[in-house]
């Protein structure tokens, strides 16, 4: 025990060292990496918005980042599944703490929001965001739009969110249609993947409905998305209903049919090829969790997409 420290997330001295804190122990940062508004020398934020505002049925994802960073716990330092690498040994990832967000105007979330996030992308080429609801994805595609150009977007969600705004809705259904209306995304090369309920529009995006991706094996599901976003600067965003309900119950808007963990986080594994500039898990709602199953769902969704970037780095190195 000489050796070994806890609360890694105050006490590390490097961003790319090992934590040694025990799982049922110390302070849950995400996979206990470092708490520090210091952006300098890092590769990778995790950052976290507690917002729920604009959800439509059962609030609670305001509390996502929490579960989430606590259910990340379960993530030693052994190289992880199924990326035989320890993520952090040429990567440096922080945690970025959560958005300040002023509870009673809610009319300036949207603004707080991009402009923190700009402020992290002019340091770090990569950010994963933990909601809140799906709303902060779209200030979130702003803040990335700005410094990468247009991008695809690829959607994992039971919903289709391009329901019609006047531009100015707190809204976690309709930031699909809003992105696409100005420009922030190419529709021609963005996919959702999961979808099992109807929108008025589908704002030209390629959809693959829940039963097809029932009947399609997960390598092929991942062939088609790096096939339909041609090599477009990507944005990846994670609904955690896009999973079942078995799998998933801790969110606000639940919808059956839907696939397992198991088989989305194989679709995510093919996604190598993908030139992924940000991501988020989003819709968390722990008050309505089981044992953390939704929290472990998400958060080993977003080790993903931090494996994903790892990947990344190292074949630009």
């Amino acid at each position: 025990m000489a050796k070994k420290t806890i609360d890694h997330a105050f006490t590390a001295t490097d961003l790319k060292s090992a934590a040694t804190d025990p799982t049922h122990a110390g302070v849950l940062s995400f996979m206990r990496r470092r708490y520090t508004k210091s952006l300098e020398g890092v590769d990778a934020v995790v950052w976290g918005i507690p917002f729920d505002a604009a959800t439509s049925n059962r609030p609670g994802a305001r509390f996502g980042p929490q579960a989430i960073r606590r259910a990340s716990a379960i993530f030693d330092n052994d190289p992880q599944y199924p990326f035989e690498r320890d993520l952090f040994a040429e990567m440096a990832v922080i945690d970025y703490g959560d958005c300040l967000l002023d509870y009673g105007n809610h009319w300036q979330t949207p603004e707080t929001i991009e402009t923190e996030a700009t402020k992290i992308l002019a340091a770090s080429d990569f950010l994963l965001t933990l909601g809140g609801d799906h709303f902060i994805t779209w200030p979130l595609l702003k803040a990335h739009v700005a410094k990468h150009g247009p991008l695809a977007l690829v959607q994992f969600d039971a919903h289709q969110d391009t329901w019609f705004d006047d531009g100015k809705r707190i809204d976690h259904g309709s930031f699909v249609g809003r992105a696409v209306r100005e420009g922030l995304i190419d529709p021609d090369r963005s996919i959702q993947i999961g979808i099992r309920t109807h929108a008025p529009e589908d704002c030209g995006i390629r959809i693959v409905y829940g039963h097809e991706v029932e009947d399609m094996r997960a390598g092929d599901i991942s062939s088609l998305i790096v096939s339909h976003t041609g090599g477009l600067p990507t944005y990846l965003t994670f609904d955690i209903d896009c999973l079942d309900p078995a799998f998933a119950p801790g969110t606000g808007t639940p919808v059956a049919g839907g696939p397992s963990s198991a088989k989305i986080l194989s679709v995510l594994r093919g996604l190598y090829q993908l030139d992924i500039r940000g991501a988020d898990v989003v819709e968390v709602a722990p008050a309505y969790d089981h044992a953390d199953i939704t929290a472990i769902a998400g958060a080993t969704v977003a080790m993903y997409m931090l494996g994903l970037h790892a990947e990344r780095l190292a074949r630009q190195r």
